[in-house]
């Protein structure tokens, strides 16, 4: 259930999660209603409350399998799932939030053994459609993960119908059923296909479990610097 977020006095519009804390005090880890772009553009995200300071706002999750992640780029564009479980907040609203404001950046995951890790990052841009939504991602901080990001900094976004990674012989997002800021191919797959078992298109970050190892959940958010 999302929670509404209305003042006696007036209406509030904010932007990321870091917006709720700030104005609701004491709000706890749930679906929220963010206006990234503009008043006329709801998005429904989930708040982390509770990790390392609060106020991410997540903005990838994998955790079941339930939501089809081998998506067009309009719907990347867009953004798509269940903000509740499987989730991708958009490559318009990543865009607008992080050149509005400077975020750092928050990958936690978990293996099937309940093992958890994550991956800190000081710093994370997102550039704009025309741009081919270039990412840009520095000050890697190891909460037991590795840095499998750095492998595609600075590189575009790749879906199956707009193939804009560096690979000459094929067509990553293609080839892996998935989407992602693709080089040649990925030491990251996070939007990989959901398996229980091996699988070497899955949901992957290499320098923890290597590239045939699929993970049970995995989630991107990112928080506003002070």
């Amino acid at each position: 259930m999302t929670t509404p977020l209305v003042s006696s006095k007036t209406s509030f519009h904010p932007e990321d999660c870091q917006d709720v804390y700030d104005y609701y005090k004491n709000r706890p880890s749930g679906v929220y209603t963010i206006y990234p772009v503009n008043i006329w553009s709801p998005v429904k995200v989930y708040c982390d409350m509770k990790t390392d300071g609060s106020r991410w706002t997540v903005v990838q999750k994998r955790v079941d399998g339930s939501v089809n992640f081998y998506r067009p780029w309009d719907q990347y564009k867009r953004g798509f799932g269940n903000a509740e479980g499987e989730y991708w907040i958009g490559l318009d609203n990543l865009h607008t939030m992080t050149h509005r404001k400077p975020y750092e950046l928050y990958v936690d995951m978990e293996d099937f053994s309940s093992c958890k890790v994550h991956a800190r990052y000081a710093s994370f841009t997102v550039d704009a459609g025309c741009s081919k939504y270039t990412l840009h991602v520095s000050g890697f901080t190891d909460g037991g993960a590795g840095d499998s990001l750095v492998y595609h900094n600075n590189r575009n976004f790749s879906t199956f119908d707009k193939d804009n990674d560096t690979n000459d012989d094929k067509n990553c997002a293609k080839d892996i059923r998935a989407a992602f800021w693709y080089r040649d191919c990925f030491q990251a797959n996070p939007n990989g296909v959901y398996s229980w078992g091996p699988q070497d298109n899955g949901v992957v970050w290499h320098t923890w479990k290597g590239s045939g190892y699929s993970l049970k959940a995995f989630s991107m958010k990112i928080r506003a610097k002070d």
